[in-house]
């Protein structure tokens, strides 16, 4: 009897596990295999935080540091966050509560606080809001936009400039913790600047550059977004050689922040790649005839953004890009770090990218931006100057 019982139940294991086991072998509908891969730090995770430019930039930073000194950083991305909300309160103040004070930023705001304020462990300053373990603003945001309200009113009949950053100090505190003076990495003891000074980065030695058609080329132009709260200059270039600058810095080592777009359904959270799929029905038939062979021309449409088949794009050109940002179509809503280059299985190329939304999807926290939505949803890119080919240095600088 308890012999028959063994058997019965292995037999039911194995038929509850035959699903299972087919799913596992079951191909994955984009087969993606890494070309280049530059060294970079893990993924990280923005949780309920708006402060994906933070995540990127210190990313970008600690691949900058690693790729300098050889030394694998985990620094705290909330040190640079309570920064940006600082010079961003001052700036809000100072310009009569006409500006923007949003969570918001781009992947350089880490270099100018790292030379302002220094940098410092995670570890030693994770800013986790009291009882919680993951990243949660939504009250944080509230508490700083309804003081800076409150502040402009001058309520006591002027600004309290003398009062203000104090007070400030102390809801920053309460939400993502009080910074401590010194901290200890590998039995020394720093401070965050002098941290800073160990592994030091110069700000001169970084850009950001983008891709406008109403731009004067080769020169640096503010690009007209609201994140872009700092004004920094980009260096605008042709289309194609902005693609083959990006190209460049990835194959010779360097990561390349990214500022860009992924509202588009184009960009998939469930199977970890973003294309510009084709409307061009024949052009879809075409590449798999077996599969929509028995569809009509609507149901092959309705397979563009389902991810069930590798569907061909559209060639995106400069003339696309321009309207996209020009119509909102292309907007900077998220900004993430290009780490390397890869291909699927029909040859399309594809850029490797580290976001910071934890170790989700079917690539643990990656995604691969196929180029030609990386043409098309790009607002601009953030990079070491020497990564530039030496024909553009010399157009440029």
């Amino acid at each position: 009897m308890k012999i028959l019982k063994s058997i019965v139940l292995l037999a039911v294991a194995t038929l509850l596990a035959m699903p299972m086991q087919a799913q596992k072998d079951e191909k994955a509908v984009y087969q993606i295999t890494d070309d280049v891969e530059v060294p970079h730090t893990i993924v990280q995770n923005q949780a309920s935080s708006g402060t994906c430019w933070c995540f990127a930039g210190t990313g970008f930073v600690e691949a900058e540091i690693l790729r300098k000194y050889d030394v694998k950083l985990n620094l705290s991305e909330m040190y640079f966050v309570r920064w940006a909300y600082a010079k961003k309160f001052d700036r809000f103040v100072q310009m009569h509560g006409v500006t923007n004070l949003s969570c918001g930023g781009e992947v350089i705001d880490v270099l100018y606080a790292m030379t302002d304020a220094g940098m410092i462990t995670d570890e030693a300053y994770p800013g986790f809001m009291e009882g919680f373990a993951r990243h949660n603003h939504g009250e944080l945001q509230k508490a700083i936009e309804g003081y800076a309200k409150t502040v402009t009113q001058k309520s006591s009949g002027r600004i309290l400039y003398e009062t203000y950053p104090k007070a400030l100090k102390g809801i920053l505190d309460a939400y993502l913790g009080e910074v401590p003076e010194e901290f200890e990495y590998n039995g020394a003891k720093y401070d965050p600047k002098s941290f800073a000074e160990k592994y030091a980065l110069d700000l001169n030695d970084y850009v950001q550059f983008a891709s406008f058609t109403d731009k004067e080329m080769y020169k640096p132009f503010n690009i007209m977004i609201p994140d872009n709260w700092t004004n920094t200059p980009s260096y605008n270039m042709p289309f194609d050689e902005m693609m083959a600058e990006l190209d460049n810095a990835l194959n010779n080592g360097y990561t390349v922040g990214w500022a860009q777009d992924v509202s588009d359904k184009g960009f998939s959270r469930k199977a970890g790649v973003a294309i510009v799929p084709t409307d061009d029905v024949n052009a879809i038939r075409e590449s798999n005839p077996k599969a929509f062979k028995k569809m009509t021309d609507t149901e092959v449409l309705e397979k563009q953004y389902t991810f069930e088949y590798v569907i061909p794009e559209k060639e995106v050109t400069e003339e696309m890009h321009q309207t996209a940002y020009n119509d909102w179509s292309t907007g900077d809503d998220h900004s993430m770090l290009i780490v390397g280059i890869a291909h699927d299985q029909n040859g399309t190329k594809y850029y490797k990218v580290k976001n910071s939304w934890g170790e989700t999807g079917p690539y643990a926290g990656y995604w691969y931006c196929s180029e030609q939505f990386v043409k098309l949803h790009t607002v601009f890119f953030t990079v070491n100057k020497a990564a530039f080919s030496d024909t553009m240095k010399d157009k440029l600088f």
